[in-house]
């Protein structure tokens, strides 16, 4: 038997033993407009997880990981989603800041931050967008200044996932007085629990606020809290984005395939299958998760070899259009009722929340229109579009 066969049934066998008792009910809970559900007992959930040594699984171990190969990995994701496991609460710690840190982290950083997110008590945002600096990143007015031993952070971050409940935020700021674009950019750890932070939920159409704004004055961090040389910010966050277009997105896929599985299963009981369109349209959404998955795999070598190239714009613009397309073909399998909201005034069902909130999956994490502009310039080598 391989290695990762063993793997795939130690982990299985862990999951049947422990998601049972007071983590029964967390099965299907949470995820992508449904953070709000049972974060607490979540939470917990994923403590119970670190305690049996099942986060951060990829990461080396002398960083608290356990060395898992990337085909472990897959494995790991693939029976979490077969599980019905609940959205995990500490990917931006475990998958983007984690892996960060370890690359291009002090020895000091390393030690401070890491085992707090193995063990899942520090929670992590990513403190980027801004209202004047969506896809367009380099845009940032956010600006740190020096003082003495500490940092001081002042500007406005929006669309911050988690941030209401999470202990740190990794900010992009401009620390380079006079610089502009991606020059003069510093990549800081900044606490959220202190005076000069203010952080306010947004209601999304949802009716959720899984977003937030994130408003620093004077917020305060240690000078040692800088990842990289000050003005590595640039480098140092493009990283962070390629970790988060690598193993991730295997975590994503969890979500994705159970959805599509309760659609598929929907159809059949409201009869809905019987229609040959939306049996197509179920058939090429099927198809188009496994190519998502081999997007990933494909992407992972990358993260293998450094961090993953423009060819991490592909699947971002797949898995993003793949999904908005499954919330619109949820709808026309709901048919006439998914136009009622079960209660009021404005209690939504899971294909409702999952329609309404897809809608935003070509926007955030790097726009399509941004995407395809990576793809063309870097892949393609066409002319760069003008900029002012």
């Amino acid at each position: 038997m391989s290695s990762v066969e063993e793997f795939r049934i130690e982990f299985r066998a862990w999951l049947r033993a422990h998601l049972t008792g007071e983590f029964a009910g967390l099965r299907g809970r949470g995820g992508p407009g449904r953070e709000h559900e049972a974060f607490a007992e979540r939470l917990a959930w994923e403590q119970h997880l670190a305690d049996a040594g099942w986060t951060c699984v990829g990461w080396p171990k002398e960083y608290g990981g356990r060395g898992a190969s990337l085909e472990q990995q897959v494995a790991l994701h693939e029976e979490y989603a077969l599980a019905d496991a609940p959205a995990r609460v500490n990917h931006i710690g475990e998958q983007l800041l984690g892996p960060t840190l370890i690359a291009f982290g002090t020895p000091e950083q390393r030690d401070r931050f890491l085992p707090p997110i193995v063990a899942v008590r520090e929670l992590w945002c990513q403190g980027y967008s801004e209202p004047d600096a969506g896809s367009d990143l380099a845009n940032v007015r956010t600006r740190a200044v020096r003082d003495g031993e500490e940092w001081l952070v002042t500007g406005q971050k929006i669309w911050t996932s988690l941030a209401h409940e999470s202990d740190w935020c990794f900010v992009v700021a401009r620390t380079e007085p006079g610089s502009s674009r991606h020059h003069g950019l510093s990549y800081l750890l900044v606490p959220l629990k202190q005076p000069g932070v203010e952080i306010r939920p947004i209601t999304q159409l949802t009716g959720t606020s899984e977003f937030n704004e994130v408003f620093f004055d004077g917020a305060r961090t240690a000078a040692g809290h800088v990842v990289g040389e000050p003005s590595d910010g640039w480098k140092i966050a493009m990283a962070t984005l390629g970790f988060e277009r690598g193993v991730s997105t295997l975590g994503q896929q969890v979500g994705f395939r159970r959805e599509l599985e309760a659609l598929i299963e929907l159809a059949r009981r409201n009869g809905a299958a019987r229609d040959p369109l939306i049996r197509d349209r179920l058939a090429r959404a099927w198809t188009g998760l496994e190519i998502i998955r081999f997007n990933a795999l494909r992407m992972l070598e990358g993260v293998a070899s450094g961090a993953p190239g423009a060819e991490a714009s592909i699947g971002k613009i797949f898995w993003a259009t793949w999904h908005r397309e499954l919330g619109e073909l949820a709808m026309d399998v709901c048919g006439t009722e998914g136009m009622l909201a079960v209660d009021g005034p404005y209690e939504l069902t899971d294909w409702q929340r999952l329609f309404l909130f897809s809608r935003a999956d070509t926007i955030y994490a790097g726009s399509n229109e941004i995407q395809r502009n990576i793809i063309a310039e870097r892949v393609l080598g066409l002319p760069k579009e003008a900029r002012p």
